[in-house]
């Protein structure tokens, strides 16, 4: 497992510019052609629905699981289920022991369009927390893809939790699967250094871009001889025409310009050319489920 190039590719189905709307056009919209690519480059993912998303858009989750990509669940109304990383206004985390009863409900929402319990997780904005990994462990999720490398800066591979610090390696069943960062760059953010998260590169910039922080990274890995996982989180809504600003009930929301810029067509272009720019370097596309059900096996051979 250490030769190879493991990629995991996640896509937030959510309303439209990170919950900043009600609006569910990515996912209407975007959930076909994703498939459509998926399909055409022979490659599996995982679309992590939080329990809303699912009710209001049953046919989006049907096409996902026929399609033999994986549905996982991503809280119940995109709220903060964790630890806040970052103040956002009217944005108020859960406190924890309002954790568990809002992952069962989550959870519930999204078996009732999938026909089974989800099994895979990833917390809003990458704010996990110990409550939340102890409820899901409780759920029998088997993965959670919520560790923000570029925050905690300590876990570069997957690993089995602590129930008492979700960021520190313990015995839990669960896989956490840590979030691509550019761990080589030189920050210019002190504290949360935010700027190495590399999600909004590839429509920002480019795949070829992204690819020059992905090859850095793998780098970073091969020296400390480490294996190559890379999880990346994708939203519907990237995939569409984004406005600038949106207009709803009594106020106007104008996002920041990286959350829009690039959204639509150069996108779906772009996510077309990293997909094969990683198979170019020979690396193996897993779904969520089946990407921990190999690591918790090579974890066990490991120990014999």
């Amino acid at each position: 497992m250490k030769d190879d190039i493991h990629v995991i590719f996640g896509f937030d189905m959510e309303t439209d510019v990170g919950s900043f709307t009600p609006y569910y056009d990515g996912v209407k919209n975007a959930t076909g052609p994703l498939v459509e690519l998926f399909d055409k480059k022979g490659i599996k993912g995982t679309f992590y629905y939080t329990g809303d998303a699912a009710r209001r858009n049953p046919e989006s989750v049907e096409l996902v699981r026929d399609s033999g990509n994986e549905v996982g669940c991503h809280s119940l109304f995109h709220e903060t289920v964790g630890d806040e990383l970052f103040p956002i206004p009217g944005v108020v985390p859960l406190l924890p022991e309002e954790v568990p009863f809002r992952i069962e409900k989550a959870t519930e929402w999204v078996q009732q369009v999938l026909g089974y319990q989800p099994i895979s997780f990833r917390a809003p904005r990458l704010w996990g927390s110990t409550a939340l990994l102890n409820s899901l462990e409780k759920l029998n999720y088997v993965s959670d893809a919520s560790y923000p490398m570029y925050f905690y800066r300590e876990r570069f591979v997957p690993y089995h939790p602590h129930h008492e610090d979700w960021t520190k390696e313990g015995r839990m069943n669960i896989v956490e699967i840590p979030n691509f960062a550019d761990m080589v760059m030189q920050s210019n953010d002190p504290g949360l250094e935010r700027d190495r998260d590399q999600w909004p590169l590839f429509r920002t910039k480019s795949a070829d871009e992204l690819m020059i922080r992905i090859e850095g990274f793998v780098k970073f890995l091969r020296e400390r001889n480490l294996p190559v996982v890379l999880c990346f989180y994708f939203h519907p809504w990237e995939f569409i025409p984004i406005q600038e600003s949106y207009h709803y009930g009594e106020a106007t929301v104008t996002p920041d310009r990286f959350l829009t810029l690039g959204c639509g067509e150069k996108a779906m272009s772009e996510f077309s050319i990293l997909i094969d720019r990683l198979k170019g370097v020979g690396s193996k596309f897993h779904r969520a489920d089946d990407f921990a059900a190999l690591w918790s096996q090579a974890g066990k051979a490991g120990s014999r």
